[in-house]
């Protein structure tokens, strides 16, 4: 019941982590898995820490059966001594006090992810059960929390009984270990009070993250093991890199090579003032020094997609910050006074370039180090520190301009080669815009531009509109019959159109298949497309079932996928689904004949048992249709065009990195990765699948 009363009684205090229990998410960001991965990374980050202060080379990262997750190392370990201003032992007051630790300035670290003491002590108290042990001082000291409070259990399990220490915590003592070996161990259970039922910790995300970490610190060995699948046993995977951040750009570069990777590497020095505590426990502000030291791997490919991973002392910034800022800043004035200088080679004109332009095709890795850097929030997904962006301005504009007016052979020859990708981007770009302009979708008493051969609809509800993209002028003829000339419009290509993951953006747009499906379509390409724009709701290839037509079908896709891929994104691409099979099946008495479609061997070979088993007798020869032209335009309708009775495949992309890279390796230059896949999963393509 609510009261119009309100006084200071009703205020609630939070003490300690009973705050992080009530309200998690402005700790980790939600409570489904990506609050739960998130938790795991700030204890890896921990150890990553260490490690990035020289300190262990291996981290260790345990999946358990029972869902309990462990993080061991090899670094200094965790202060066992009491820490004098609060009396409890040092594994106490990282575990227990928000906003305690060694990364605020104590001279402990130089450069950390860590940056708000919240880490461990928010993942204890969302932590069913949280067990750590240390090894340090020839000892492994070991100590145990339920939700945040220390106590002992009786056993192993998160739900054994539970005893809370009363008057003082005991941090005990459980074995003895060499001298010189040191390292942490952490174990805990998440609390599913907190997380929900559907919450789990993703392999593949952690996957791809440890591989991240490992490129970032060269030399740490980051191993993974899932125990989880009691029937497929326990799995293992390692990542260790020594060529830093230039392996990760290639890593990630989607494309052929424009240019090497780029290393650009500076620093800079700026004042900041921040409060600084005193041995009397007071903040004072202080004016400081502080360094930062920028690390850049860039390279430009073929393609136009732009990859930009941004770090600062590791800890991945997504959503950018004030050094991507700089980057983007440096990189523009380098590249428009290089553009400038070469006008004249380059046919610029008047035309100015933007920043897609120049990044188009670009693969960078940004990272940052410097101590104390102010994040926005606890995700530390954006990097706010003011003067980072100058300095990084700074270090890029000038490794950029060395680049473009080296006089070494290869520098100049690669230079070059960029300049004038970039100035094509910037023509294909005002090209683009001024062609999706004529684009729009015209009325009868408009003058149109759209190719002679397309068949449009009538209707200009783009919702309801659907435009078949038709294999070959026979299929034409036929669909012109079957169609809903209200709502679908034909477009036909003739046999194999380009292979755009293997052609420069000027052969795809001087391609006459090529240019013809992007004008009818009328929302542009690649960085100008326009969803919004698009003149049909749905996108449907149709093409014969044999493998001629299912290679158009991916010819067609690759030209979705990289040009026009908003459009699959958003579900409106779809694949007709023909019938490989007419069957004919005598009526009985004076019924008439029933025609019944298959759509592949197995069905039909099930179709005929079935009817056997009936009694049913049917026609002879079955027709098997080779092509989409071989049906009368009935039968075409029926089947795959008529909205009542056809079937669609809708295209999806479910992982963009993931189809990017199959459709590179299945439809690029490089031969050698499409041929080892096409002998190793060759045993998994039965012969009946093939159409020979």
């Amino acid at each position: 019941m609510v009261t119009a009363e309100y006084s200071a009684h009703h205020l609630q205090v939070l003490e300690g982590l009973e705050a992080v229990r009530k309200r998690p998410g402005m700790y980790i960001g939600s409570t489904d898995s990506r609050g739960l991965m998130h938790c795991l990374w700030e204890i890896i980050d921990n150890s990553v820490d260490e490690a990035l202060g020289g300190f262990g080379t291996r981290i260790d990262i345990l999946l358990h059966a029972d869902g309990s997750v462990e993080v061991r190392d090899r670094a200094r370990g965790i202060p066992v001594d009491i820490e004098p201003r609060t009396g409890l032992s040092g594994v106490e007051v990282v575990f227990t006090k928000l906003h305690a630790g060694g990364k605020f300035g104590g001279g402990s670290y130089a450069a950390s992810g860590g940056l708000h003491g919240v880490g461990a002590s928010v993942v204890n108290a969302l932590s069913e059960r949280l067990d750590v042990e240390v090894d340090r001082g020839g000892k492994t000291w070991a100590m145990s929390f339920r939700r945040g409070e220390p106590g002992v259990f009786a056993n192993g399990s998160p739900d054994s009984d539970f005893r809370a220490f009363d008057a003082q915590s005991e941090l005990r003592t459980t074995g003895k270990v060499a001298k010189g070996v040191t390292g942490t161990r952490i174990r805990y259970w998440a609390d599913r009070q907190i997380f929900t039922k559907d919450a789990a910790f993703g392999l593949d995300e952690l996957v791809q993250r440890a591989r991240q970490t490992a490129f970032l610190v060269p030399g740490l060995e980051i191993v993974i093991r899932d125990e989880r699948d009691a029937e497929a046993g326990a799995t293992e995977t390692s990542f260790k890199y020594d060529g830093g951040i230039s392996e990760f750009a290639e890593f990630l570069a989607p494309d052929s090579a424009v240019t090497e990777v780029w290393r650009l590497q500076g620093s800079g020095g700026f004042t900041e003032t921040v409060p600084v505590l005193q041995a009397s426990g007071a903040m004072v502000p202080t004016e400081v020094e502080r360094q930062c030291e920028v690390d850049v791997a860039m390279r430009w490919g073929t393609g136009y997609e732009t990859t930009v991973r941004s770090f600062v002392n590791i800890i991945a910034t997504p959503k950018g910050g004030t050094h991507q800022q700089g980057f983007e800043q440096g990189l523009m004035k380098s590249v428009r006074a290089q553009v400038e200088a070469n006008a004249r080679r380059l046919k610029v004109g008047n035309d100015k370039l933007e920043k897609d332009d120049i990044m188009a095709g670009l693969t960078v890795v940004l990272t940052v180090r410097l101590p104390e850097p102010q994040f926005e929030g606890q995700t530390k997904e954006v990097l706010g520190t003011p003067a980072v962006r100058q300095i990084v301005s700074n270090v890029v504009a000038r490794g950029i301009t060395e680049r473009l007016t080296s006089t070494r052979r290869d520098d100049k020859l690669q230079s070059a080669l960029l300049l004038d990708k970039i100035v094509a981007e910037m023509k294909a770009r005002i090209s683009a815009r001024a062609h999706k302009e004529t684009q729009r979708r015209k009325n009868a008493l408009e003058s149109s531009s759209l190719p002679a051969k397309l068949v449009d609809c009538r209707s200009n509800d783009v919702a309801d509109s659907e435009l078949f993209i038709v294999e070959g002028d026979s299929a034409l003829g036929t669909a012109k019959l079957a169609r809903d000339s209200e709502h679908q419009a034909l477009l036909p290509i003739r046999g194999k159109i380009l292979n755009v993951q293997k052609a420069s953006v000027s052969d795809m747009l001087s391609n006459a298949e090529c240019a013809s499906i992007i004008q009818v379509v009328g929302a542009g390409s690649g960085r100008s497309f326009d969803l919004e724009a698009a003149r049909y709701g749905k996108i449907i290839l149709m093409s014969d079932a044999d493998v001629d037509g299912a290679h158009i079908r991916t010819l067609l896709l690759t030209l979705f996928f990289r040009y026009m891929r908003p459009l699959i994104e958003d579900g409106r691409v779809f694949a007709a689904v023909p019938p490989l099979h007419r069957v004919i099946v005598n009526g009985r008495g004076s019924r008439a004949a029933e025609t019944l479609y298959t759509y592949s061997e197995q069905e039909l070979h099930g179709l005929l048992a079935k009817l056997s088993k009936a009694g049913r007798r049917w026609q002879e020869p079955i027709q098997r249709y080779k092509g989409l032209g071989e049906m009368d335009a009935e039968q075409l309708a029926t089947t795959t065009m008529d909205r009542a009775g056809r079937t669609l495949r809708r295209v999806r992309v479910e992982d963009a990195e993931a189809a990017t890279s199959v459709f590179e390796m299945l439809m690029g230059n490089d031969v050698a990765p499409r041929r080892e896949f096409i002998v190793t999963s060759s045993d998994r393509l039965g012969r009946e699948r093939i159409d020979a």
